[in-house]
């Protein structure tokens, strides 16, 4: 049998029940749709996520104090904890390819400047931050390239706090009061957004030596650097390890580099992503039954026309041919039907949540098509088994 006269036989035999074809087509379209639905939402917080973390850029590295680690005996699992000074700071400054370094300590405290109060972030940070943060000075300038312990009380306000603080006026040269200690405000950022829900645009940036004072810390919460691009990240990693557990006497800190911070990440999401897809995969299976039962019932009700085409020569190939054909036509016009219902309404939830990322790939629109074809094959072949089979007398004396 030519393909055109195949094609025209499938064509007939699903539009002589337009109804039932359609209904059956829908489960494969609503299976599709929920698999869409769910994967761009997943697909969408994965690119949001990594993209929090690597506005920053990739060549960033991690230093915290203390480190976990794993031993026989009661306990189990024991930490020490050694401080990390500005003194580590300054020394793995002169570690080769490194960048720029700052030493990190953050609280929230009371404002007060101009007459007005506000509770806000305050970050103690070197100069560093500027390259690190991929930060830009709006107006004044960023703190000064001094020794960090001998930092003057100097501050740098995000766009937003100076604006509460502020509003239009000049905040270069005018004081501010954080907690008992007064500080100079030399410059103002450009406006940067959010990191993880913490504002960057309403916070002040201070010197590190003075937030230790501020909030009567004796060691840093974070030590960040960034080394030279082109550098290999373990090597770096090596080096800044090799350099501070000199100076502790033992590694006794945790160094994470922001590339293997992003391959946990991703590897996370895409399980997550993953997850949610196969949940909707379960409807995927229901539609794959309802083509099983459709095909059945065509089988029982087409027995004399199977059993004509038999007698006129039809091969079993061509038997099972056309009833796969259906099968698969029946899918595919579902996959498509379930695209358009899913893409449509993932982007009208982000229409109406914006806040919700949305993200469809071009392989999950082709991957979910491909598997709505196999799934119609699949579900075909038992149907069209039994049809190619029949015996053509048995079949032209059911009717």
């Amino acid at each position: 049998m030519r393909p055109a006269d195949l094609a025209t036989l499938s064509t007939r035999a699903l539009t002589a029940h337009r109804l039932r074809s359609f209904l059956t087509l829908l489960g494969i379209a609503v299976g599709i749709a929920a698999v869409i639905l769910l994967t761009s939402i997943g697909e969408g917080v994965h690119r949001f996520v990594l993209g929090e973390f690597t506005q920053f850029g990739t060549n960033v590295i991690e230093i915290a104090p203390g480190k976990t680690r794993a031993s026989g005996g009661p306990g189990g699992l024991q930490t020490t904890v050694r401080l990390l000074t500005l003194e580590d700071a300054e020394a793995l400054a002169r570690v080769p390819g490194i960048v720029a370094v700052t030493p990190n300590v953050w609280g929230n405290s009371e404002v007060s400047a101009n007459g007005r109060l506000r509770r806000t972030t305050v970050q103690g940070v070197g100069p560093g931050t500027l390259e690190i943060m991929k930060l830009t000075v709006q107006s004044g300038s960023f703190l000064p390239g001094e020794a960090f312990a001998q930092a003057r009380p100097l501050a740098v306000l995000g766009p937003k706090l100076k604006q509460e603080l502020f509003g239009s006026e000049n905040a270069l040269g005018q004081r501010i009061r954080i907690g008992g200690m007064q500080f100079r405000i030399v410059g103002v950022v450009a406006p940067k957004g959010q990191f993880l829900g913490m504002d960057l645009d309403d916070t002040v940036f201070i010197p590190t030596a003075r937030a230790l004072e501020l909030y009567n810390r004796e060691g840093l919460m974070r030590i960040h650097l960034t080394y030279r691009e082109g550098l290999a990240a373990a090597d770096v990693a090596a080096a800044v390890k090799s350099a501070l557990a000199a100076r502790h006497g033992r590694e006794d800190f945790t160094l994470t580099t922001q590339e293997d911070m992003l391959r946990t990440l991703s590897k996370i999401l895409n399980v997550l992503t993953m997850a949610v897809g196969a949940l909707g995969g379960i409807s995927l299976l229901v539609g794959a039954v309802g083509i099983v039962t459709i095909q059945t019932i065509a089988v029982a009700e087409r027995t004399h026309e199977i059993g004509l085409l038999k007698a006129l020569g039809a091969r079993e190939r061509t038997i099972l041919g056309l009833f796969l054909s259906e099968a698969v036509a029946l899918a595919a016009l579902g996959g498509v039907l379930g695209l358009m219902l899913g893409i449509g309404i993932a982007e009208l939830a982000h229409l109406v949540f914006p806040a919700l990322p949305v993200q469809t790939p071009l392989s999950f629109v082709l991957l979910a098509e491909g598997v709505a074809v196999v799934i119609g094959l699949l579900a075909g072949v038992l149907p069209a088994r039994n049809a190619a089979r029949l015996d053509p007398v048995e079949a032209l004396r059911a009717e």
